[in-house]
């Protein structure tokens, strides 16, 4: 009942503020009688976490570009459940689910890496994934790239031009993608865009001129050492 009561009064708080477009935020703590659950109450709180929702889903917005309604998801309400699980956190739907475990085990910079998975965990709600037919590693990238230009890279990512193949996933396909974005401003959102339909390799070749592999080849030179 106390966690019902703290959810609706970060509720009416956040639906006073200018928040984005009709999106509802809820944050569920289903462990709060845990170490990790306790962590997250005293170091991170509900309503950081319900503003990070909002302020990320805005920057999420920005980076893909969506600037209407019509451009996005129809997505009225998200949700983020701090669970008693294994692992870090994942999104199904309009759902995320994070690990109190792991909020437990993380060092002194919890909240910064708690943002960090956030934002990764949002873009997955927001991001266009070529109905399934996008490789899992791209789907990945593009959540840890957006992360990246949020400013919440996490300490243990790989360096540019590390990585054995550009659909590695998550930084090492983040740091790829950053890449091609300096190629041409705006490349990530324009190849959102494309994947809200189906994937296609082929979409790098449209919108940078080059196959996947000779940009992953390029890039790989651009950082050799």
């Amino acid at each position: 009942m106390a966690n019902f009561v703290l959810i609706l009064s970060c509720l009416a708080f956040l639906s006073a503020m200018q928040g984005n477009e009709a999106v509802q935020y809820t944050v569920t703590n289903n462990a709060a009688t845990t170490p990790g659950g306790a962590r997250f109450v005293r170091d991170i709180r509900v309503q950081y976490t319900l503003q990070a929702m909002d302020s990320s889903t805005t920057f999420i917005w920005r980076t893909f570009q969506q600037n209407s309604a019509a451009d996005r998801k129809n997505i009225q309400k998200v949700s983020l459940f701090i669970d008693n699980m294994d692992g870090v956190a994942y999104a199904i739907g309009n759902e995320i689910h994070v690990s109190a475990r792991y909020i437990q085990a993380y060092g002194p910079s919890v909240k910064y890496e708690f943002t960090g998975v956030l934002y990764h965990e949002m873009t997955h709600v927001w991001q266009w994934n070529g109905n399934g037919q996008a490789p899992g590693g791209l789907t990945e990238g593009i959540a840890d790239y957006v992360r990246l230009k949020a400013g919440f890279a996490a300490s243990h990512w790989v360096k540019p031009g590390q990585g054995d193949r550009w659909d590695q996933g998550y930084d090492v396909t983040a740091r790829f993608l950053d890449y091609c974005n300096g190629l041409k401003s705006g490349f990530v959102a324009q190849l959102n865009k494309k994947m809200r339909g189906g994937y296609s390799n082929n979409y790098f070749v449209e919108l940078l001129g080059k196959t996947v592999d000779q940009l992953w080849r390029d890039y790989k030179a651009k950082y050799a050492t």
